[in-house]
């Protein structure tokens, strides 16, 4: 049995979810709604202030979308009720952003200024030239836009100049070392 499948979600206080035919999910939240279509197989049920996801049998299909399904669900209610973030820091002489509106303008060390525009259900904000908080309430949205938005210059391995995540962790090479005679 799934570790991850078997446990209930809770569903915290102002947080409204329907069950549709077909498994197509509505979340409802004081930050926001998510509708998400799962997979038609899995037994989703509500029970009080709890969701519980059962499989209909042990074959491994049904297994592997166990904990799935469950983790969707659970990241569904946790965004409409909290929101995720993603902080990006930017490093490198003469790298910054700032926000013109809903657009963020980078200057990233090239010869033009990168721009990116804020996308539906995504909000960006600047609290200081070298940091980007993204906020929304799809756990997969926030990510991916985080990620199109460090690759517009990844960080580099000998100054780690770039953008990064706060939490990322940059290994290091040693530069090129003197003639030896």
């Amino acid at each position: 049995m799934s570790r991850i499948g078997r446990m209930p979600i809770t569903i915290p206080a102002g947080v409204e979810v329907d069950i549709a035919e077909g498994n197509v999910v509505t979340v409802k939240g004081p930050k926001g709604t998510l509708t998400k279509s799962l997979h038609p197989a899995m037994i989703i049920e509500k029970e009080g202030a709890e969701i519980v996801v059962k499989r209909p049998s042990d074959a491994k299909e049904h297994r592997s979308l166990h904990g799935l399904t469950r983790t969707l669900l659970n990241n569904m209610v946790v965004g409409v009720h909290e929101c995720y973030k993603k902080e990006l820091n930017v490093n490198g002489v003469g790298y910054r952003v700032s926000k013109e509106g809903k657009n963020l303008v980078m200057n990233l060390g090239f010869s033009h200024t990168v721009t990116v525009s804020e996308v539906e259900g995504i909000t960006i904000e600047v609290p200081n030239p070298n940091t980007i908080v993204i906020i929304g309430c799809d756990k997969q949205q926030v990510g991916q836009f985080a990620a199109e938005v460090r690759e517009k210059r990844p960080p580099e391995p000998y100054k780690g100049k770039g953008i990064k995540y706060v939490d990322e962790v940059i290994r290091r090479k040693v530069g090129k070392t003197g003639a030896k005679k």
